[in-house]
């Protein structure tokens, strides 16, 4: 029998990563939830390939010191912890500490970042979990990173990526969503150097909607107006009665500003349009579900793509009545 060790930083991180960086999507993901907690008011992403030769996202947030940026590549360094009840009373995206490290491991990593207030900024270059340089760097307020080649390190994780289309995708959904959840960043979305989308910020939601996902959408959504039982607040937009998709892609629901994928606010949403869409369908909808956070455990998945209620009945109920409230003074 093998003796027993301690894995190495670099291995460590890389199976770190299986767990938060599951294809280029993720990588996005994560950088955009770290620009929003900077306090970015705009965010431009660009990528090749699906994602799987190069990744951009950058910001004009408060960005970091020389000394932040390196700390923030080592596993579990987070600004947004300091005791675990502070997990009850979660306030931003991030808070692992997982993502920069497990994103270094898998790329060819350049970090760009500049602190508000300091004369210049520093770039960190990582190679697959390795740090190859560290130096000076003029650039704006804010931070810029690229994550290049993603899985070139770890083969074995490569080969299970998905087309170029797919991978492309899961990436356009991704940013979508942020940018739906946030109308005060502007947010800009180029592949292959062709914009895709560019939301200007503080437009209202039935604009912001229109330009990210579609014009069409104008005419088939009606609002959601300020539904509240308590702490419990609901908003939004619905798609009218009988109109339907066959997939449930728009179909969106924000929990305290989080995209989340959660089958009981789903089924509470598919509920409130009871008699009103077709068997199997699902309609478009774009909700903001507000609760004290302490209602809402985030700390469930990894990748933070699943949340639990820890009052799902009367949550449920609030969401369905809402909608069906809603829907009912619909034309």
């Amino acid at each position: 029998m093998a003796r027993i060790r301690i894995l190495s930083d670099q291995v460590a991180n890389q199976i770190a990563a299986g767990e938060v960086i599951e294809r280029p999507a993720a990588v996005v993901k994560e950088l955009v939830e770290n620009a929003l907690d900077a306090g970015a008011t705009r965010i431009e992403v660009e990528f090749r390939h699906g994602g799987k030769s190069h990744l951009r996202v950058e910001d004009n947030g408060a960005g970091m010191s020389g000394d932040d940026a390196l700390l923030a590549l080592e596993r579990h360094a987070t600004s947004k912890l300091v005791e675990a009840r502070d997990l009850d009373h979660i306030g931003t995206f991030g808070f692992r500490g997982e993502a920069l490290p497990s994103i270094a491991s898998v790329t060819r990593f350049t970090l760009q970042t500049r602190a508000r207030g300091q004369d210049e900024g520093v770039e960190i270059f990582v190679d697959g979990g390795v740090l190859k340089h560290k130096h000076e760097h003029g650039m704006a307020p804010g931070t810029r990173i690229l994550a290049d080649h993603i899985f070139n390190s770890v083969p074995a994780r490569r080969k299970f990526m998905r087309t170029d289309a797919t991978e492309s995708s899961h990436i356009v959904q991704c940013v979508r969503l942020y940018a739906t959840a946030n109308p005060s960043v502007a947010f800009r979305l180029l592949e292959d150097g062709r914009e895709i989308f560019s939301s200007p910020k503080d437009s209202t939601l039935i604009d912001r909607v229109a330009a990210i996902w579609g014009a069409r959408l104008k005419n088939e959504l009606i609002a959601l107006r300020g539904a509240q039982d308590g702490d419990l607040k609901l908003s939004g937009l619905l798609g009218k009665p009988g109109v339907a998709r066959a997939g449930k892609s728009e179909t969106v629901i924000f929990v305290n500003g989080r995209p989340v994928d959660c089958r009981a606010l789903t089924y509470a949403l598919l509920e409130g349009y009871h008699g009103r869409l077709p068997k199997g369908a699902y309609p478009p909808a774009f909700l903001f579900f507000e609760a004290d956070p302490a209602r809402i455990d985030v700390n469930v998945h990894p990748a933070k793509r699943e949340i639990r209620l820890k009052d799902e009945f009367r949550i449920r109920n609030f969401i369905t009545n809402a909608v069906a409230t809603a829907l009912g003074g619909a034309p």
